[in-house]
């Protein structure tokens, strides 16, 4: 079984979360690709659908007034834009499928990973509502190269989930479990955020301590709405500033362009006095840091 492997229990939320640390950066934290001198992106993150079958207290999906089920979802053009305008930049990096809603309720969701795993590895995080037999396999056989299931219900889940595993005879380490169902007295076995100013739940951090602190989203990585908005990062749950659309830019001009750039120097430099990072306590410096050298020489932070 793999190292990053969470999947023997009883679990530990601190240790599970360190592990998802430890996996991810070697693929977010790599060095850098340019195109035309610029650092492009190793992670990219899509919202498929805007609608979740859970509805958690630590999400913003839970408040129907902040982020409400709205049903729309990412069309196949979208995609095969977003592939055809990421293979013009040699994009060589990763993609989740997650976002602002549950993945697998999007019907092609397979065909998409398929679509993305020709460009880059595909990850898919999922509640695991929806996985079976079937729905596993379909999985381990496209081109996804994790599937990672976050467990709300109990430990008694991760024995469910086990089984299933074996009984496709899917290797154990490419089904990452990860324990959620923990009170809010140990926060959730979640790395909590307030999601920009939109949730308050649990023990979180005043998001005044982080006035100060760089973030390094915008240099390693973006989110990808449902209808090709792009966002700053996943903590803007409230969509509150759209940096383009891939529908009517290449994604490049996007990433390169005026109003991510602005967002980009600030951040780096250590002012999040923009909205909606002005609001955030995430702690933006967990991965990235190659990215945010490279951008520093690129432009004389």
């Amino acid at each position: 079984m793999s190292d990053f492997g969470h999947n023997k229990p009883p679990l530990d939320p601190k240790e599970t979360i360190q592990n998802n640390i430890n996996r991810k950066i070697p693929i977010l934290d790599r060095e850098p690709q340019y195109f035309k001198g610029v650092p492009i992106p190793s992670w990219i993150e899509l919202s498929l659908i805007d609608v979740c079958n859970r509805s958690c207290s630590f999400c913003p999906k839970s408040d129907e007034s902040i982020a409400p089920n709205t049903y729309q979802k990412m069309q196949m053009l979208l995609i095969d834009k977003l592939v055809d305008d990421l293979n013009k930049i040699n994009f060589q990096g990763a993609f989740c499928l997650c976002g602002y809603g549950e993945p697998m309720l999007h019907k092609k969701h397979i065909e998409i990973s398929n679509k993305l795993g020709a460009v880059g590895g595909v990850e898919i995080i999922t509640n695991g509502d929806l996985i079976n037999k079937k729905t596993l396999l379909e999985i381990y056989n496209s081109k996804v190269t994790r599937l990672l299931i976050s467990l709300y219900d109990g430990e008694e889940q991760v024995t469910k989930f086990k089984k299933l595993i074996r009984e496709c005879n899917i290797p154990e380490d490419f089904v990452i479990l990860r324990d959620r169902w923990y009170s809010d007295k140990v926060d959730y076995g979640v790395k909590l955020t307030n999601r920009t100013g939109t949730v308050e739940v649990g023990n979180q951090q005043n998001y005044q301590d982080f006035q100060k602190e760089k973030c390094f989203y915008t240099a390693y990585q973006t989110l990808i709405d449902w209808n090709g908005d792009v966002f700053l990062c996943p903590q803007d749950w409230q969509r509150r500033q759209s940096m383009g659309n891939i529908m009517q830019q290449d994604f490049f001009e996007i990433w390169n362009g005026p109003i991510l750039s602005k967002y980009r120097r600030k951040l780096l430099s250590g002012d999040r006095n923009l909205s909606p990072c002005n609001k955030c306590n995430a702690d933006g410096k967990i991965y990235g840091i190659k990215h945010n050298d490279a951008w520093n020489k690129s432009i004389k932070i």
